[in-house]
């Protein structure tokens, strides 16, 4: 007669008592295998300040059918501001497999009178809920500049560098920007919003005093948008210095020629320079060209997947 089989007791008995293989030690989680960065495309790459707005909905569809994993929204390419319409998008990019990742503002912390920066800083904290309300947790910011070239095509024509307001200096503005950002902590981190503040023109085109208004500020809710397409002379030891703070990354690209200037960008070098970092989050494309978006978009989606994954 054949041995009776062991019981069920007798075996769990056994398997507590003997050790376990390494790789399944509970304080040794298995290694997660290598992937690429999650790459989204802005609205912006579909509209670029240039006639009517492009719908927020437009690019959603466009994007899913171009492979893209998630979209950066433009606030100033916003239709509505009501729940309703928010809800929508959140619904649209959901039902196609997206993610609603980043919130693009427009805001300016650089002015000597306190009543300007407050109306900024309400304007933030208002797009904080919004992007809370979208389900989106990043939302760029700008320090703001002295407002001195109040064209844009001019100020791109001066290289992005603009006289200071005449009596203030960049220690003020470091204040001013630091100090407004201070007032928008509390509600970030209440809706898990972490604010990104961009490479920008203004003082921001410094990258050391980019670095330092983060530093100075010390909080997690506050890192870095980085800009590949931002610096114009020596970008990548900039890109670099700002590497390890950043959240999210917007990658320009200029097939047809850039709007003001065309950057010839190694994106294999920012990727190195970022994996180095130990940046693993958000690409977003912000196609800054002259050539059809149609066209130009899920080429510039090739290039960023060849680089980032």
């Amino acid at each position: 007669m054949p041995d009776r089989p062991p019981s069920r007791r007798s075996l769990l008995a056994a398997a507590a008592a003997a050790p376990l293989a390494p790789a399944m030690r509970r304080q040794d989680p298995p290694a997660s295998p290598a992937r690429g960065n999650s790459i989204g495309v802005s609205t912006y790459s579909f509209w670029g300040f240039r006639g009517p707005r492009t719908p927020i909905e437009h690019c959603i569809d466009r994007a899913a059918a171009w492979g893209f994993d998630g979209v950066e929204i433009l606030h100033r390419q916003m239709a509505s501001e009501e729940n309703a319409a928010l809800q929508a998008l959140k619904r649209r990019a959901f039902h196609a497999g997206l993610a609603l990742m980043g919130f693009s503002i427009h805001q300016d912390f650089v002015s000597p009178d306190p009543e300007e920066r407050r109306r900024n800083v309400e304007h933030t904290l208002r797009c904080i809920e919004l992007a809370y309300a979208m389900g989106i947790p990043t939302l760029r910011l700008n320090t703001g500049r002295w407002g001195t070239i109040r064209s844009f095509d001019a100020l791109m024509e001066a290289r992005g560098v603009e006289p200071r307001l005449e009596g203030y200096g960049d220690e003020d503005a470091f204040g001013w920007v630091v100090g407004c950002i201070e007032e928008c902590l509390p509600r970030a981190a209440e809706c898990g919003v972490t604010l990104g503040l961009e490479n920008h023109w203004g003082i921001s085109l410094d990258a050391r005093v980019l670095s330092r208004i983060v530093d100075e500020v010390d909080s997690p809710w506050l890192r870095v948008t980085l800009d590949t397409g931002n610096f114009l002379e020596d970008p990548y030891e900039r890109l670099a210095l700002l590497a390890d703070r950043t959240v999210l990354v917007q990658a320009k690209t200029y097939l047809g020629d850039g709007r003001w200037y065309t950057l010839d960008l190694d994106y294999g070098r920012i990727a190195g320079l970022l994996r180095e970092a130990g940046f693993g989050g958000w690409i977003s494309l912000e196609y800054e060209g002259n050539g059809d978006p149609e066209e130009a978009i899920p080429k510039s989606l090739a290039l960023l997947r060849e680089h980032f994954g």
